[in-house]
């Protein structure tokens, strides 16, 4: 995602990705890449952006949008609240705690 943010902020043309772009990229991301895998993220962000650059040469103008490759769109179903209390229960004896129907986890928010 972060990488089609860039091609949008760059423009129409990425040539490529150095260390500065990296460290934008970084920055933007809010990831930090280790010291010995910053050249081959760059080489493999280099082939991403590559990539993305070929598909803009094909001609999609004629094309109609699609979310399926068949034609055929997932049917839907109506959505109905089924409760069955013996899965309720085998799932609460396999919890490692539980009360009152409910998981008891970790505290993780101090």
């Amino acid at each position: 995602m972060v990488i089609f943010i860039l091609l949008k902020i760059k423009g129409s043309k990425v040539t490529n990705i150095d260390e500065k772009l990296l460290q934008k990229l970084e920055k933007l991301s809010a990831l930090k890449i280790n010291d010995d895998k910053r050249e081959t993220t760059i080489k493999d962000i280099n082939k991403i952006v590559d990539f993305v650059e070929n598909l803009k040469e094909l001609d999609l103008d004629d094309k109609e949008a699609s979310f399926s490759v068949n034609g055929q769109n997932t049917p839907f179903r109506e959505d109905i609240v089924q409760k069955n209390d013996e899965v309720i229960e085998t799932i609460l004896t396999n919890a490692p705690q539980s009360e009152d129907r409910f998981f008891i986890v970790p505290k993780i928010i101090e």
